[in-house]
């Protein structure tokens, strides 16, 4: 079943809240409705044989839960070692699954008027997961797009090389 995104490019809303987060210093967003839970770092128990972006399982009081490495989603740096990371727990069809983020912003709402397409600079796979931008005060808000972020190419896929 393909994922569908809470928020699109035609919404009438006036404002929306997002739940932010940072990976490699950029800010990304998720819409408060798609957000199940926010929490520390959890022990993952790796899955063998999985796509490099999966780093496992983990237990959220007895729920199983996919692990998924965003930084690798996007084609950013890999976290440095000892580095911990942080779990923003999203809703989809299939279930709970949490992105590994490197640390949790505020919840913030913004005006729809400030959504703009996302930046040109943004290629690739990692456009099709960026549903757009919001020019905050200083900085941009990359939208995700949490049904293409969770859906995770198989190993033998080829890797994404553009970046942010």
């Amino acid at each position: 079943m393909a994922l569908q995104p809470v928020y699109t490019l035609s919404q009438p809303f006036c404002t929306l809240q997002f739940c932010t987060f940072l990976l490699n210093g950029y800010l990304f967003g998720v819409p408060v409705p798609e957000v199940q839970e926010v929490i520390r770092y959890q022990p993952i128990t790796p899955v063998p044989l999985a796509p490099p972006a999966v780093v496992g399982m983990i237990n959220l009081r007895g729920q199983i839960v996919l692990a998924i490495d965003l930084r690798h989603r996007l084609a950013l740096e890999k976290r440095c070692e000892g580095e911990l990371p942080m779990n923003v727990v999203v809703r989809t069809p299939d279930g709970a699954v949490s992105l590994l983020v490197d640390e949790i912003g505020d919840v913030i709402e913004v005006d729809h008027s400030t959504f703009e397409a996302p930046p040109e600079t943004l290629r690739g796979a990692v456009r099709a997961m960026i549903l757009g931008v919001h020019k905050l005060d200083h900085r941009l808000l990359h939208l995700l797009d949490t049904g293409k972020a969770c859906q995770v190419p198989d190993a033998g896929d080829s890797p994404v090389n553009d970046h942010l």
